[in-house]
């Protein structure tokens, strides 16, 4: 195996790397990680903390003196920190902090706390990277600390302070937010919290002062295990306790839909027909909100994605998730408008999320009541929407509000004297752009509502 058939994203750690074979993520370990990776497993530290769901299953698949080589299990699509709602980077950066603390009990520790480490997997987080661990030094300070505090402490706590939108700082600083401008950004009376200002305030203080230390001159750090663990302990209780304080026009959409209980069972029918109708096992629910519709799905799932753009609906839907043990599910957090990008080295790093979608081959899309934010709030040519929904599944099940609906009546009045700009938002125009990506299969209004469903199929 060359070392150039590594994955785009696995290079920084000199242990091994990830690469695909035949369509399959396979792991390489070189031979300066034999001797962790041989403790590991015959310590039985990797099975423990498999048996306990915290760490992704692996296969040995061959041995020599050269490389080892291991098959994790397979996980269908991977989310990013900045795509996870408030609880799920909570449930993340718990997580990590569970691990390095067993860690440190069982005499190993991790060399890095990268929130890129952890995805969703099942209904709850789970740690990936299996070459993060290291053998505990006495006496010596976790390696990872800053790392930590500054992909999941930083985002967490601007996030209480200023709202969940912060979470998505993380696409823009891949390896984590600088803790200078993580101080600066956070309120004054932070200073007096022995938690935030022994792990932000003076960290930036410490870190301005090492940065002018140009001959290397600083003191290496000495810390007990037992200081290490009373210090992941005081962030574990800090962070468990932390909440989000933002409502949220969406939190309670259901409440405020603009059809009779009626229409709103039709609706489900229909889509609930159409889906048993395609024999449809995995699907994208598009602006889903809380996972309302395809909760209601009486299809067997395989693989349900359920994205909106409200950090308190995907919060809501993975809480539901939870307590309905519904490992089909996925809630993550995707603003319809500005999909996630493509970013770090190269542009190659983390992949797109149109990207990612596509490659699933998705059965079917749900986007139920969300063409006319795209259209009108949005500014959104059909053919361009036509163009990205054709982009990741065979299918598209979506919801067209008329003119007439109450909803889209609110809009077009907010543009004022350049609503006339909006006449071609109407169902001839729709399909007319709609037909030349796709084939419309059926069509039925929504009675006593101004409403339309459409069933098509990718040309």
């Amino acid at each position: 195996m060359n070392v150039k058939d590594a994955h785009s994203s696995s290079f920084r750690d000199p242990s091994g790397y990830i690469f695909v074979e035949n369509n399959e993520i396979k792991r390489l370990i070189t031979p300066i990680y034999f001797e962790q990776y041989e403790a590991l497993n015959s310590s039985g530290f990797f099975g423990n903390l498999i048996k306990n769901n915290l760490l992704v299953t692996h296969q040995e698949l061959s041995k020599t003196d050269e490389q080892i080589v291991i098959k994790p299990e397979k996980i269908p699509f991977f989310t990013y920190p900045y795509e996870w709602s408030f609880n799920m980077y909570k449930e993340a950066a718990l997580l990590t902090l569970k691990i390095q603390k067993y860690s440190i009990e069982h005499g190993f520790s991790l060399k890095d706390a990268s929130a890129f480490n952890i995805t969703f997997h099942k209904g709850k987080a789970i740690f990936i990277d299996t070459l993060s661990f290291d053998f505990y030094k006495e006496n010596t300070p976790w390696r990872a600390y800053k790392q930590f505090i500054t992909h999941f402490l930083g985002p967490l706590v601007l996030a209480h302070f200023h709202g969940a939108q912060q979470l998505k700082l993380m696409s823009n600083f891949i390896d984590g937010i600088p803790v200078k401008m993580m101080s600066s950004l956070l309120p004054f009376k932070t200073k007096l919290s022995p938690i935030l200002y022994s792990n932000v305030h003076l960290l930036a203080k410490l870190e301005d002062k090492h940065n002018e230390d140009y001959n290397g001159e600083a003191k290496e750090a000495s810390l007990s295990k037992k200081g290490q663990l009373n210090i992941i302990k005081s962030l574990y209780d800090y962070i468990k306790k932390l909440e989000l304080k933002e409502h949220s026009e969406w939190g309670n959409y259901y409440d405020k839909i603009n059809y009779t209980d009626k229409a709103f069972i039709e609706k489900s029918n229909i889509i609930n027909q159409w889906v048993i109708d395609l024999n449809a096992k995995t699907l994208i629910d598009i602006g889903g909100n809380d996972g309302t519709f395809v909760r209601k799905l009486k299809s067997e799932k395989e693989l349900t994605l359920v994205c909106d753009i409200d950090n308190n609906a995907v919060d809501y839907n993975h809480r539901t998730m939870k307590q309905n043990k519904e490992d089909h599910m996925l809630p993550f957090v995707l603003d319809v408008l500005n999909p996630s990008p493509a970013i770090g080295l190269n542009n190659k790093e983390r992949d797109s999320f149109i990207d990612r979608v596509k490659s699933l081959n998705l059965d079917v899309t749900l986007a139920l009541a969300v063409i006319h934010h795209m259209s009108l709030s949005g500014n959104v040519p059909f053919s361009e929407s036509a163009k990205f929904f054709s982009s990741f599944s065979k299918h598209l099940i979506i919801e067209f509000p008329k003119r007439e609906d109450s909803w889209v009546q609110r809009i077009l009045k907010s543009k004022g004297e350049f609503e006339d700009y909006f006449n071609f938002y109407n169902l001839e125009t729709f399909e007319a752009n709609y037909i030349q990506y796709f084939d419309i299969l059926q069509k039925k209004p929504i009675e006593n509502s101004e409403r339309v469903m459409y069933l098509l199929k990718r040309k």
